[in-house]
């Protein structure tokens, strides 16, 4: 059993090559008794991005706040508070924010995804 609040968690820079002003934040996981998922937030900031990459393992999405654009298998989709999506694993993916306020999505992924 684990109840916390997400500003208790730390907020680390992701220092990826095609990444800029995106931090993340492990929520829930392993640490906190969910074996085998980890859920993470991650916020970028206006004109962030993650790089755009594949990887083997799913994950699911959820727009919190903020509007961006995701790409995904050379398509393009608008964001907003609500949004949801499922990557499938080994789909090409990318988040960008193209809004004026921060970018803010929760992202679940098997425990291998938080590395």
């Amino acid at each position: 059993m684990f109840v916390g609040h997400v500003r208790e968690k730390e907020e680390a820079t992701v220092n990826l090559p095609g990444a800029a002003g995106v931090t993340k934040q492990s929520l829930i996981g392993p640490a906190e008794g969910w074996a085998g998922w980890v859920m993470r937030q991650f916020t970028l900031a206006p004109g962030g991005f993650t790089p755009r990459h594949q990887h083997p393992w799913p994950h699911i999405n959820y727009v919190v706040a903020g509007a961006g654009q995701l790409y995904l298998e050379a398509q393009e989709y608008q964001l907003e508070p609500g949004t949801i999506a499922y990557i499938p694993g080994g789909a090409e993916h990318q988040f960008l924010n193209t809004g004026t306020k921060a970018l803010i999505f929760l992202c679940i992924v098997p425990e291998e995804g938080d590395k």
